[in-house]
């Protein structure tokens, strides 16, 4: 197949994308660099590999499945099927995260799938360890193994733990930082889904009927779970502010609301509501 061949094909196939796909595929699959590939546009390429790889492509099976990793911040990830797929709406979480961690932060990740979040933070924050929690082994091992290729396996720790259950945490001791991008979607929403979402793991995606099942819990329950020095960065739906926010102040924690690079909110940054917040609230 041609470079147009494919271009046309994904085309047809409607993917938006279809010639920086075209080139991503061919130089995967050719061992060829995009510099080459701009003189070799006519060139038909024999590869069973990438013809395979166009087919399933253009049935909407996600490009970076197809590929076997993708680039999330400053680092490239291993991903599967086990794993969420890494977002560019993610990258705020880390940024903040970066930002806002104390010195020599000890830091828990929940619901870490590919591990991006944990692991890019811990590349960007080299005094900083965490530990990262997901259910599925088989998605752990993606993480462990991402975190080693990464350079960050030495500061890791990997737990199989159902995030839902937060048992799992009085031996672990407090934490300076709990990061989470969990499921929060709402369920009867997930059929209504874009058809590449559909080959991702759904219990990355299922937040429960309102999607804030998650929310709830890790907001209620895991804050005694902090330092003193503690806080909480979690990814949000775009239109979850409010909820979160409402939750966050049942929970007695402040909640802030950063927007992503597309202006949506994002992250909300919770912190436990001091003695003296407290006290002013109640004199109002």
């Amino acid at each position: 197949m041609t470079y147009n061949e494919i271009c046309a094909a994904l085309a047809n196939a409607e993917i938006e994308n279809h010639r920086g796909e075209t080139a991503m595929l061919i130089c995967h699959f050719c061992n060829v660099t995009k510099a080459e590939l701009l003189l070799r546009h006519d060139e038909d390429f024999d590869s069973p590999e990438l013809e395979a790889a166009v087919i399933k492509r253009c049935k909407h099976y996600p490009l970076q499945y197809i590929l076997g990793y993708w680039s999330f911040c400053n680092e490239t990830y291993k991903v599967t099927e086990n794993t969420l797929i890494p977002r560019q709406d993610t990258e705020k979480l880390v940024e903040l995260a970066i930002k806002l961690l104390p010195e020599n932060a000890r830091i828990i990740d929940l619901c870490t799938g590919s591990g991006c979040v944990a692991i890019s933070t811990l590349a960007a924050r080299q005094d900083c360890t965490a530990v990262a929690v997901d259910l599925f082994p088989e998605t752990l091992d993606v993480a462990r193994e991402n975190a080693e290729t990464n350079g960050v396996g030495d500061r890791m720790g990997f737990l199989a733990q159902d995030v839902l259950f937060p048992s799992f945490m009085e031996p672990l001791g407090k934490f300076d930082c709990i990061l989470s991008n969990p499921p929060y979607i709402e369920t009867n929403q997930i059929p209504l889904l874009d058809e590449e979402l559909f080959y991702e793991p759904k219990a990355a995606l299922d937040g429960g009927d309102d999607g804030l099942d998650f929310y709830r819990i890790i907001i209620g329950e895991y804050g005694e779970y902090l330092s003193d020095r503690g806080a909480m960065l979690l990814e949000i739906g775009c239109d979850q502010a409010k909820s979160v926010t409402a939750i966050a102040a049942a929970s007695g924690m402040r909640c802030e609301i950063y927007k992503d690079y597309g202006g949506n909110d994002r992250v909300a940054y919770l912190k436990k509501t001091s003695a003296s917040e407290k006290e002013s609230v109640s004199n109002e």
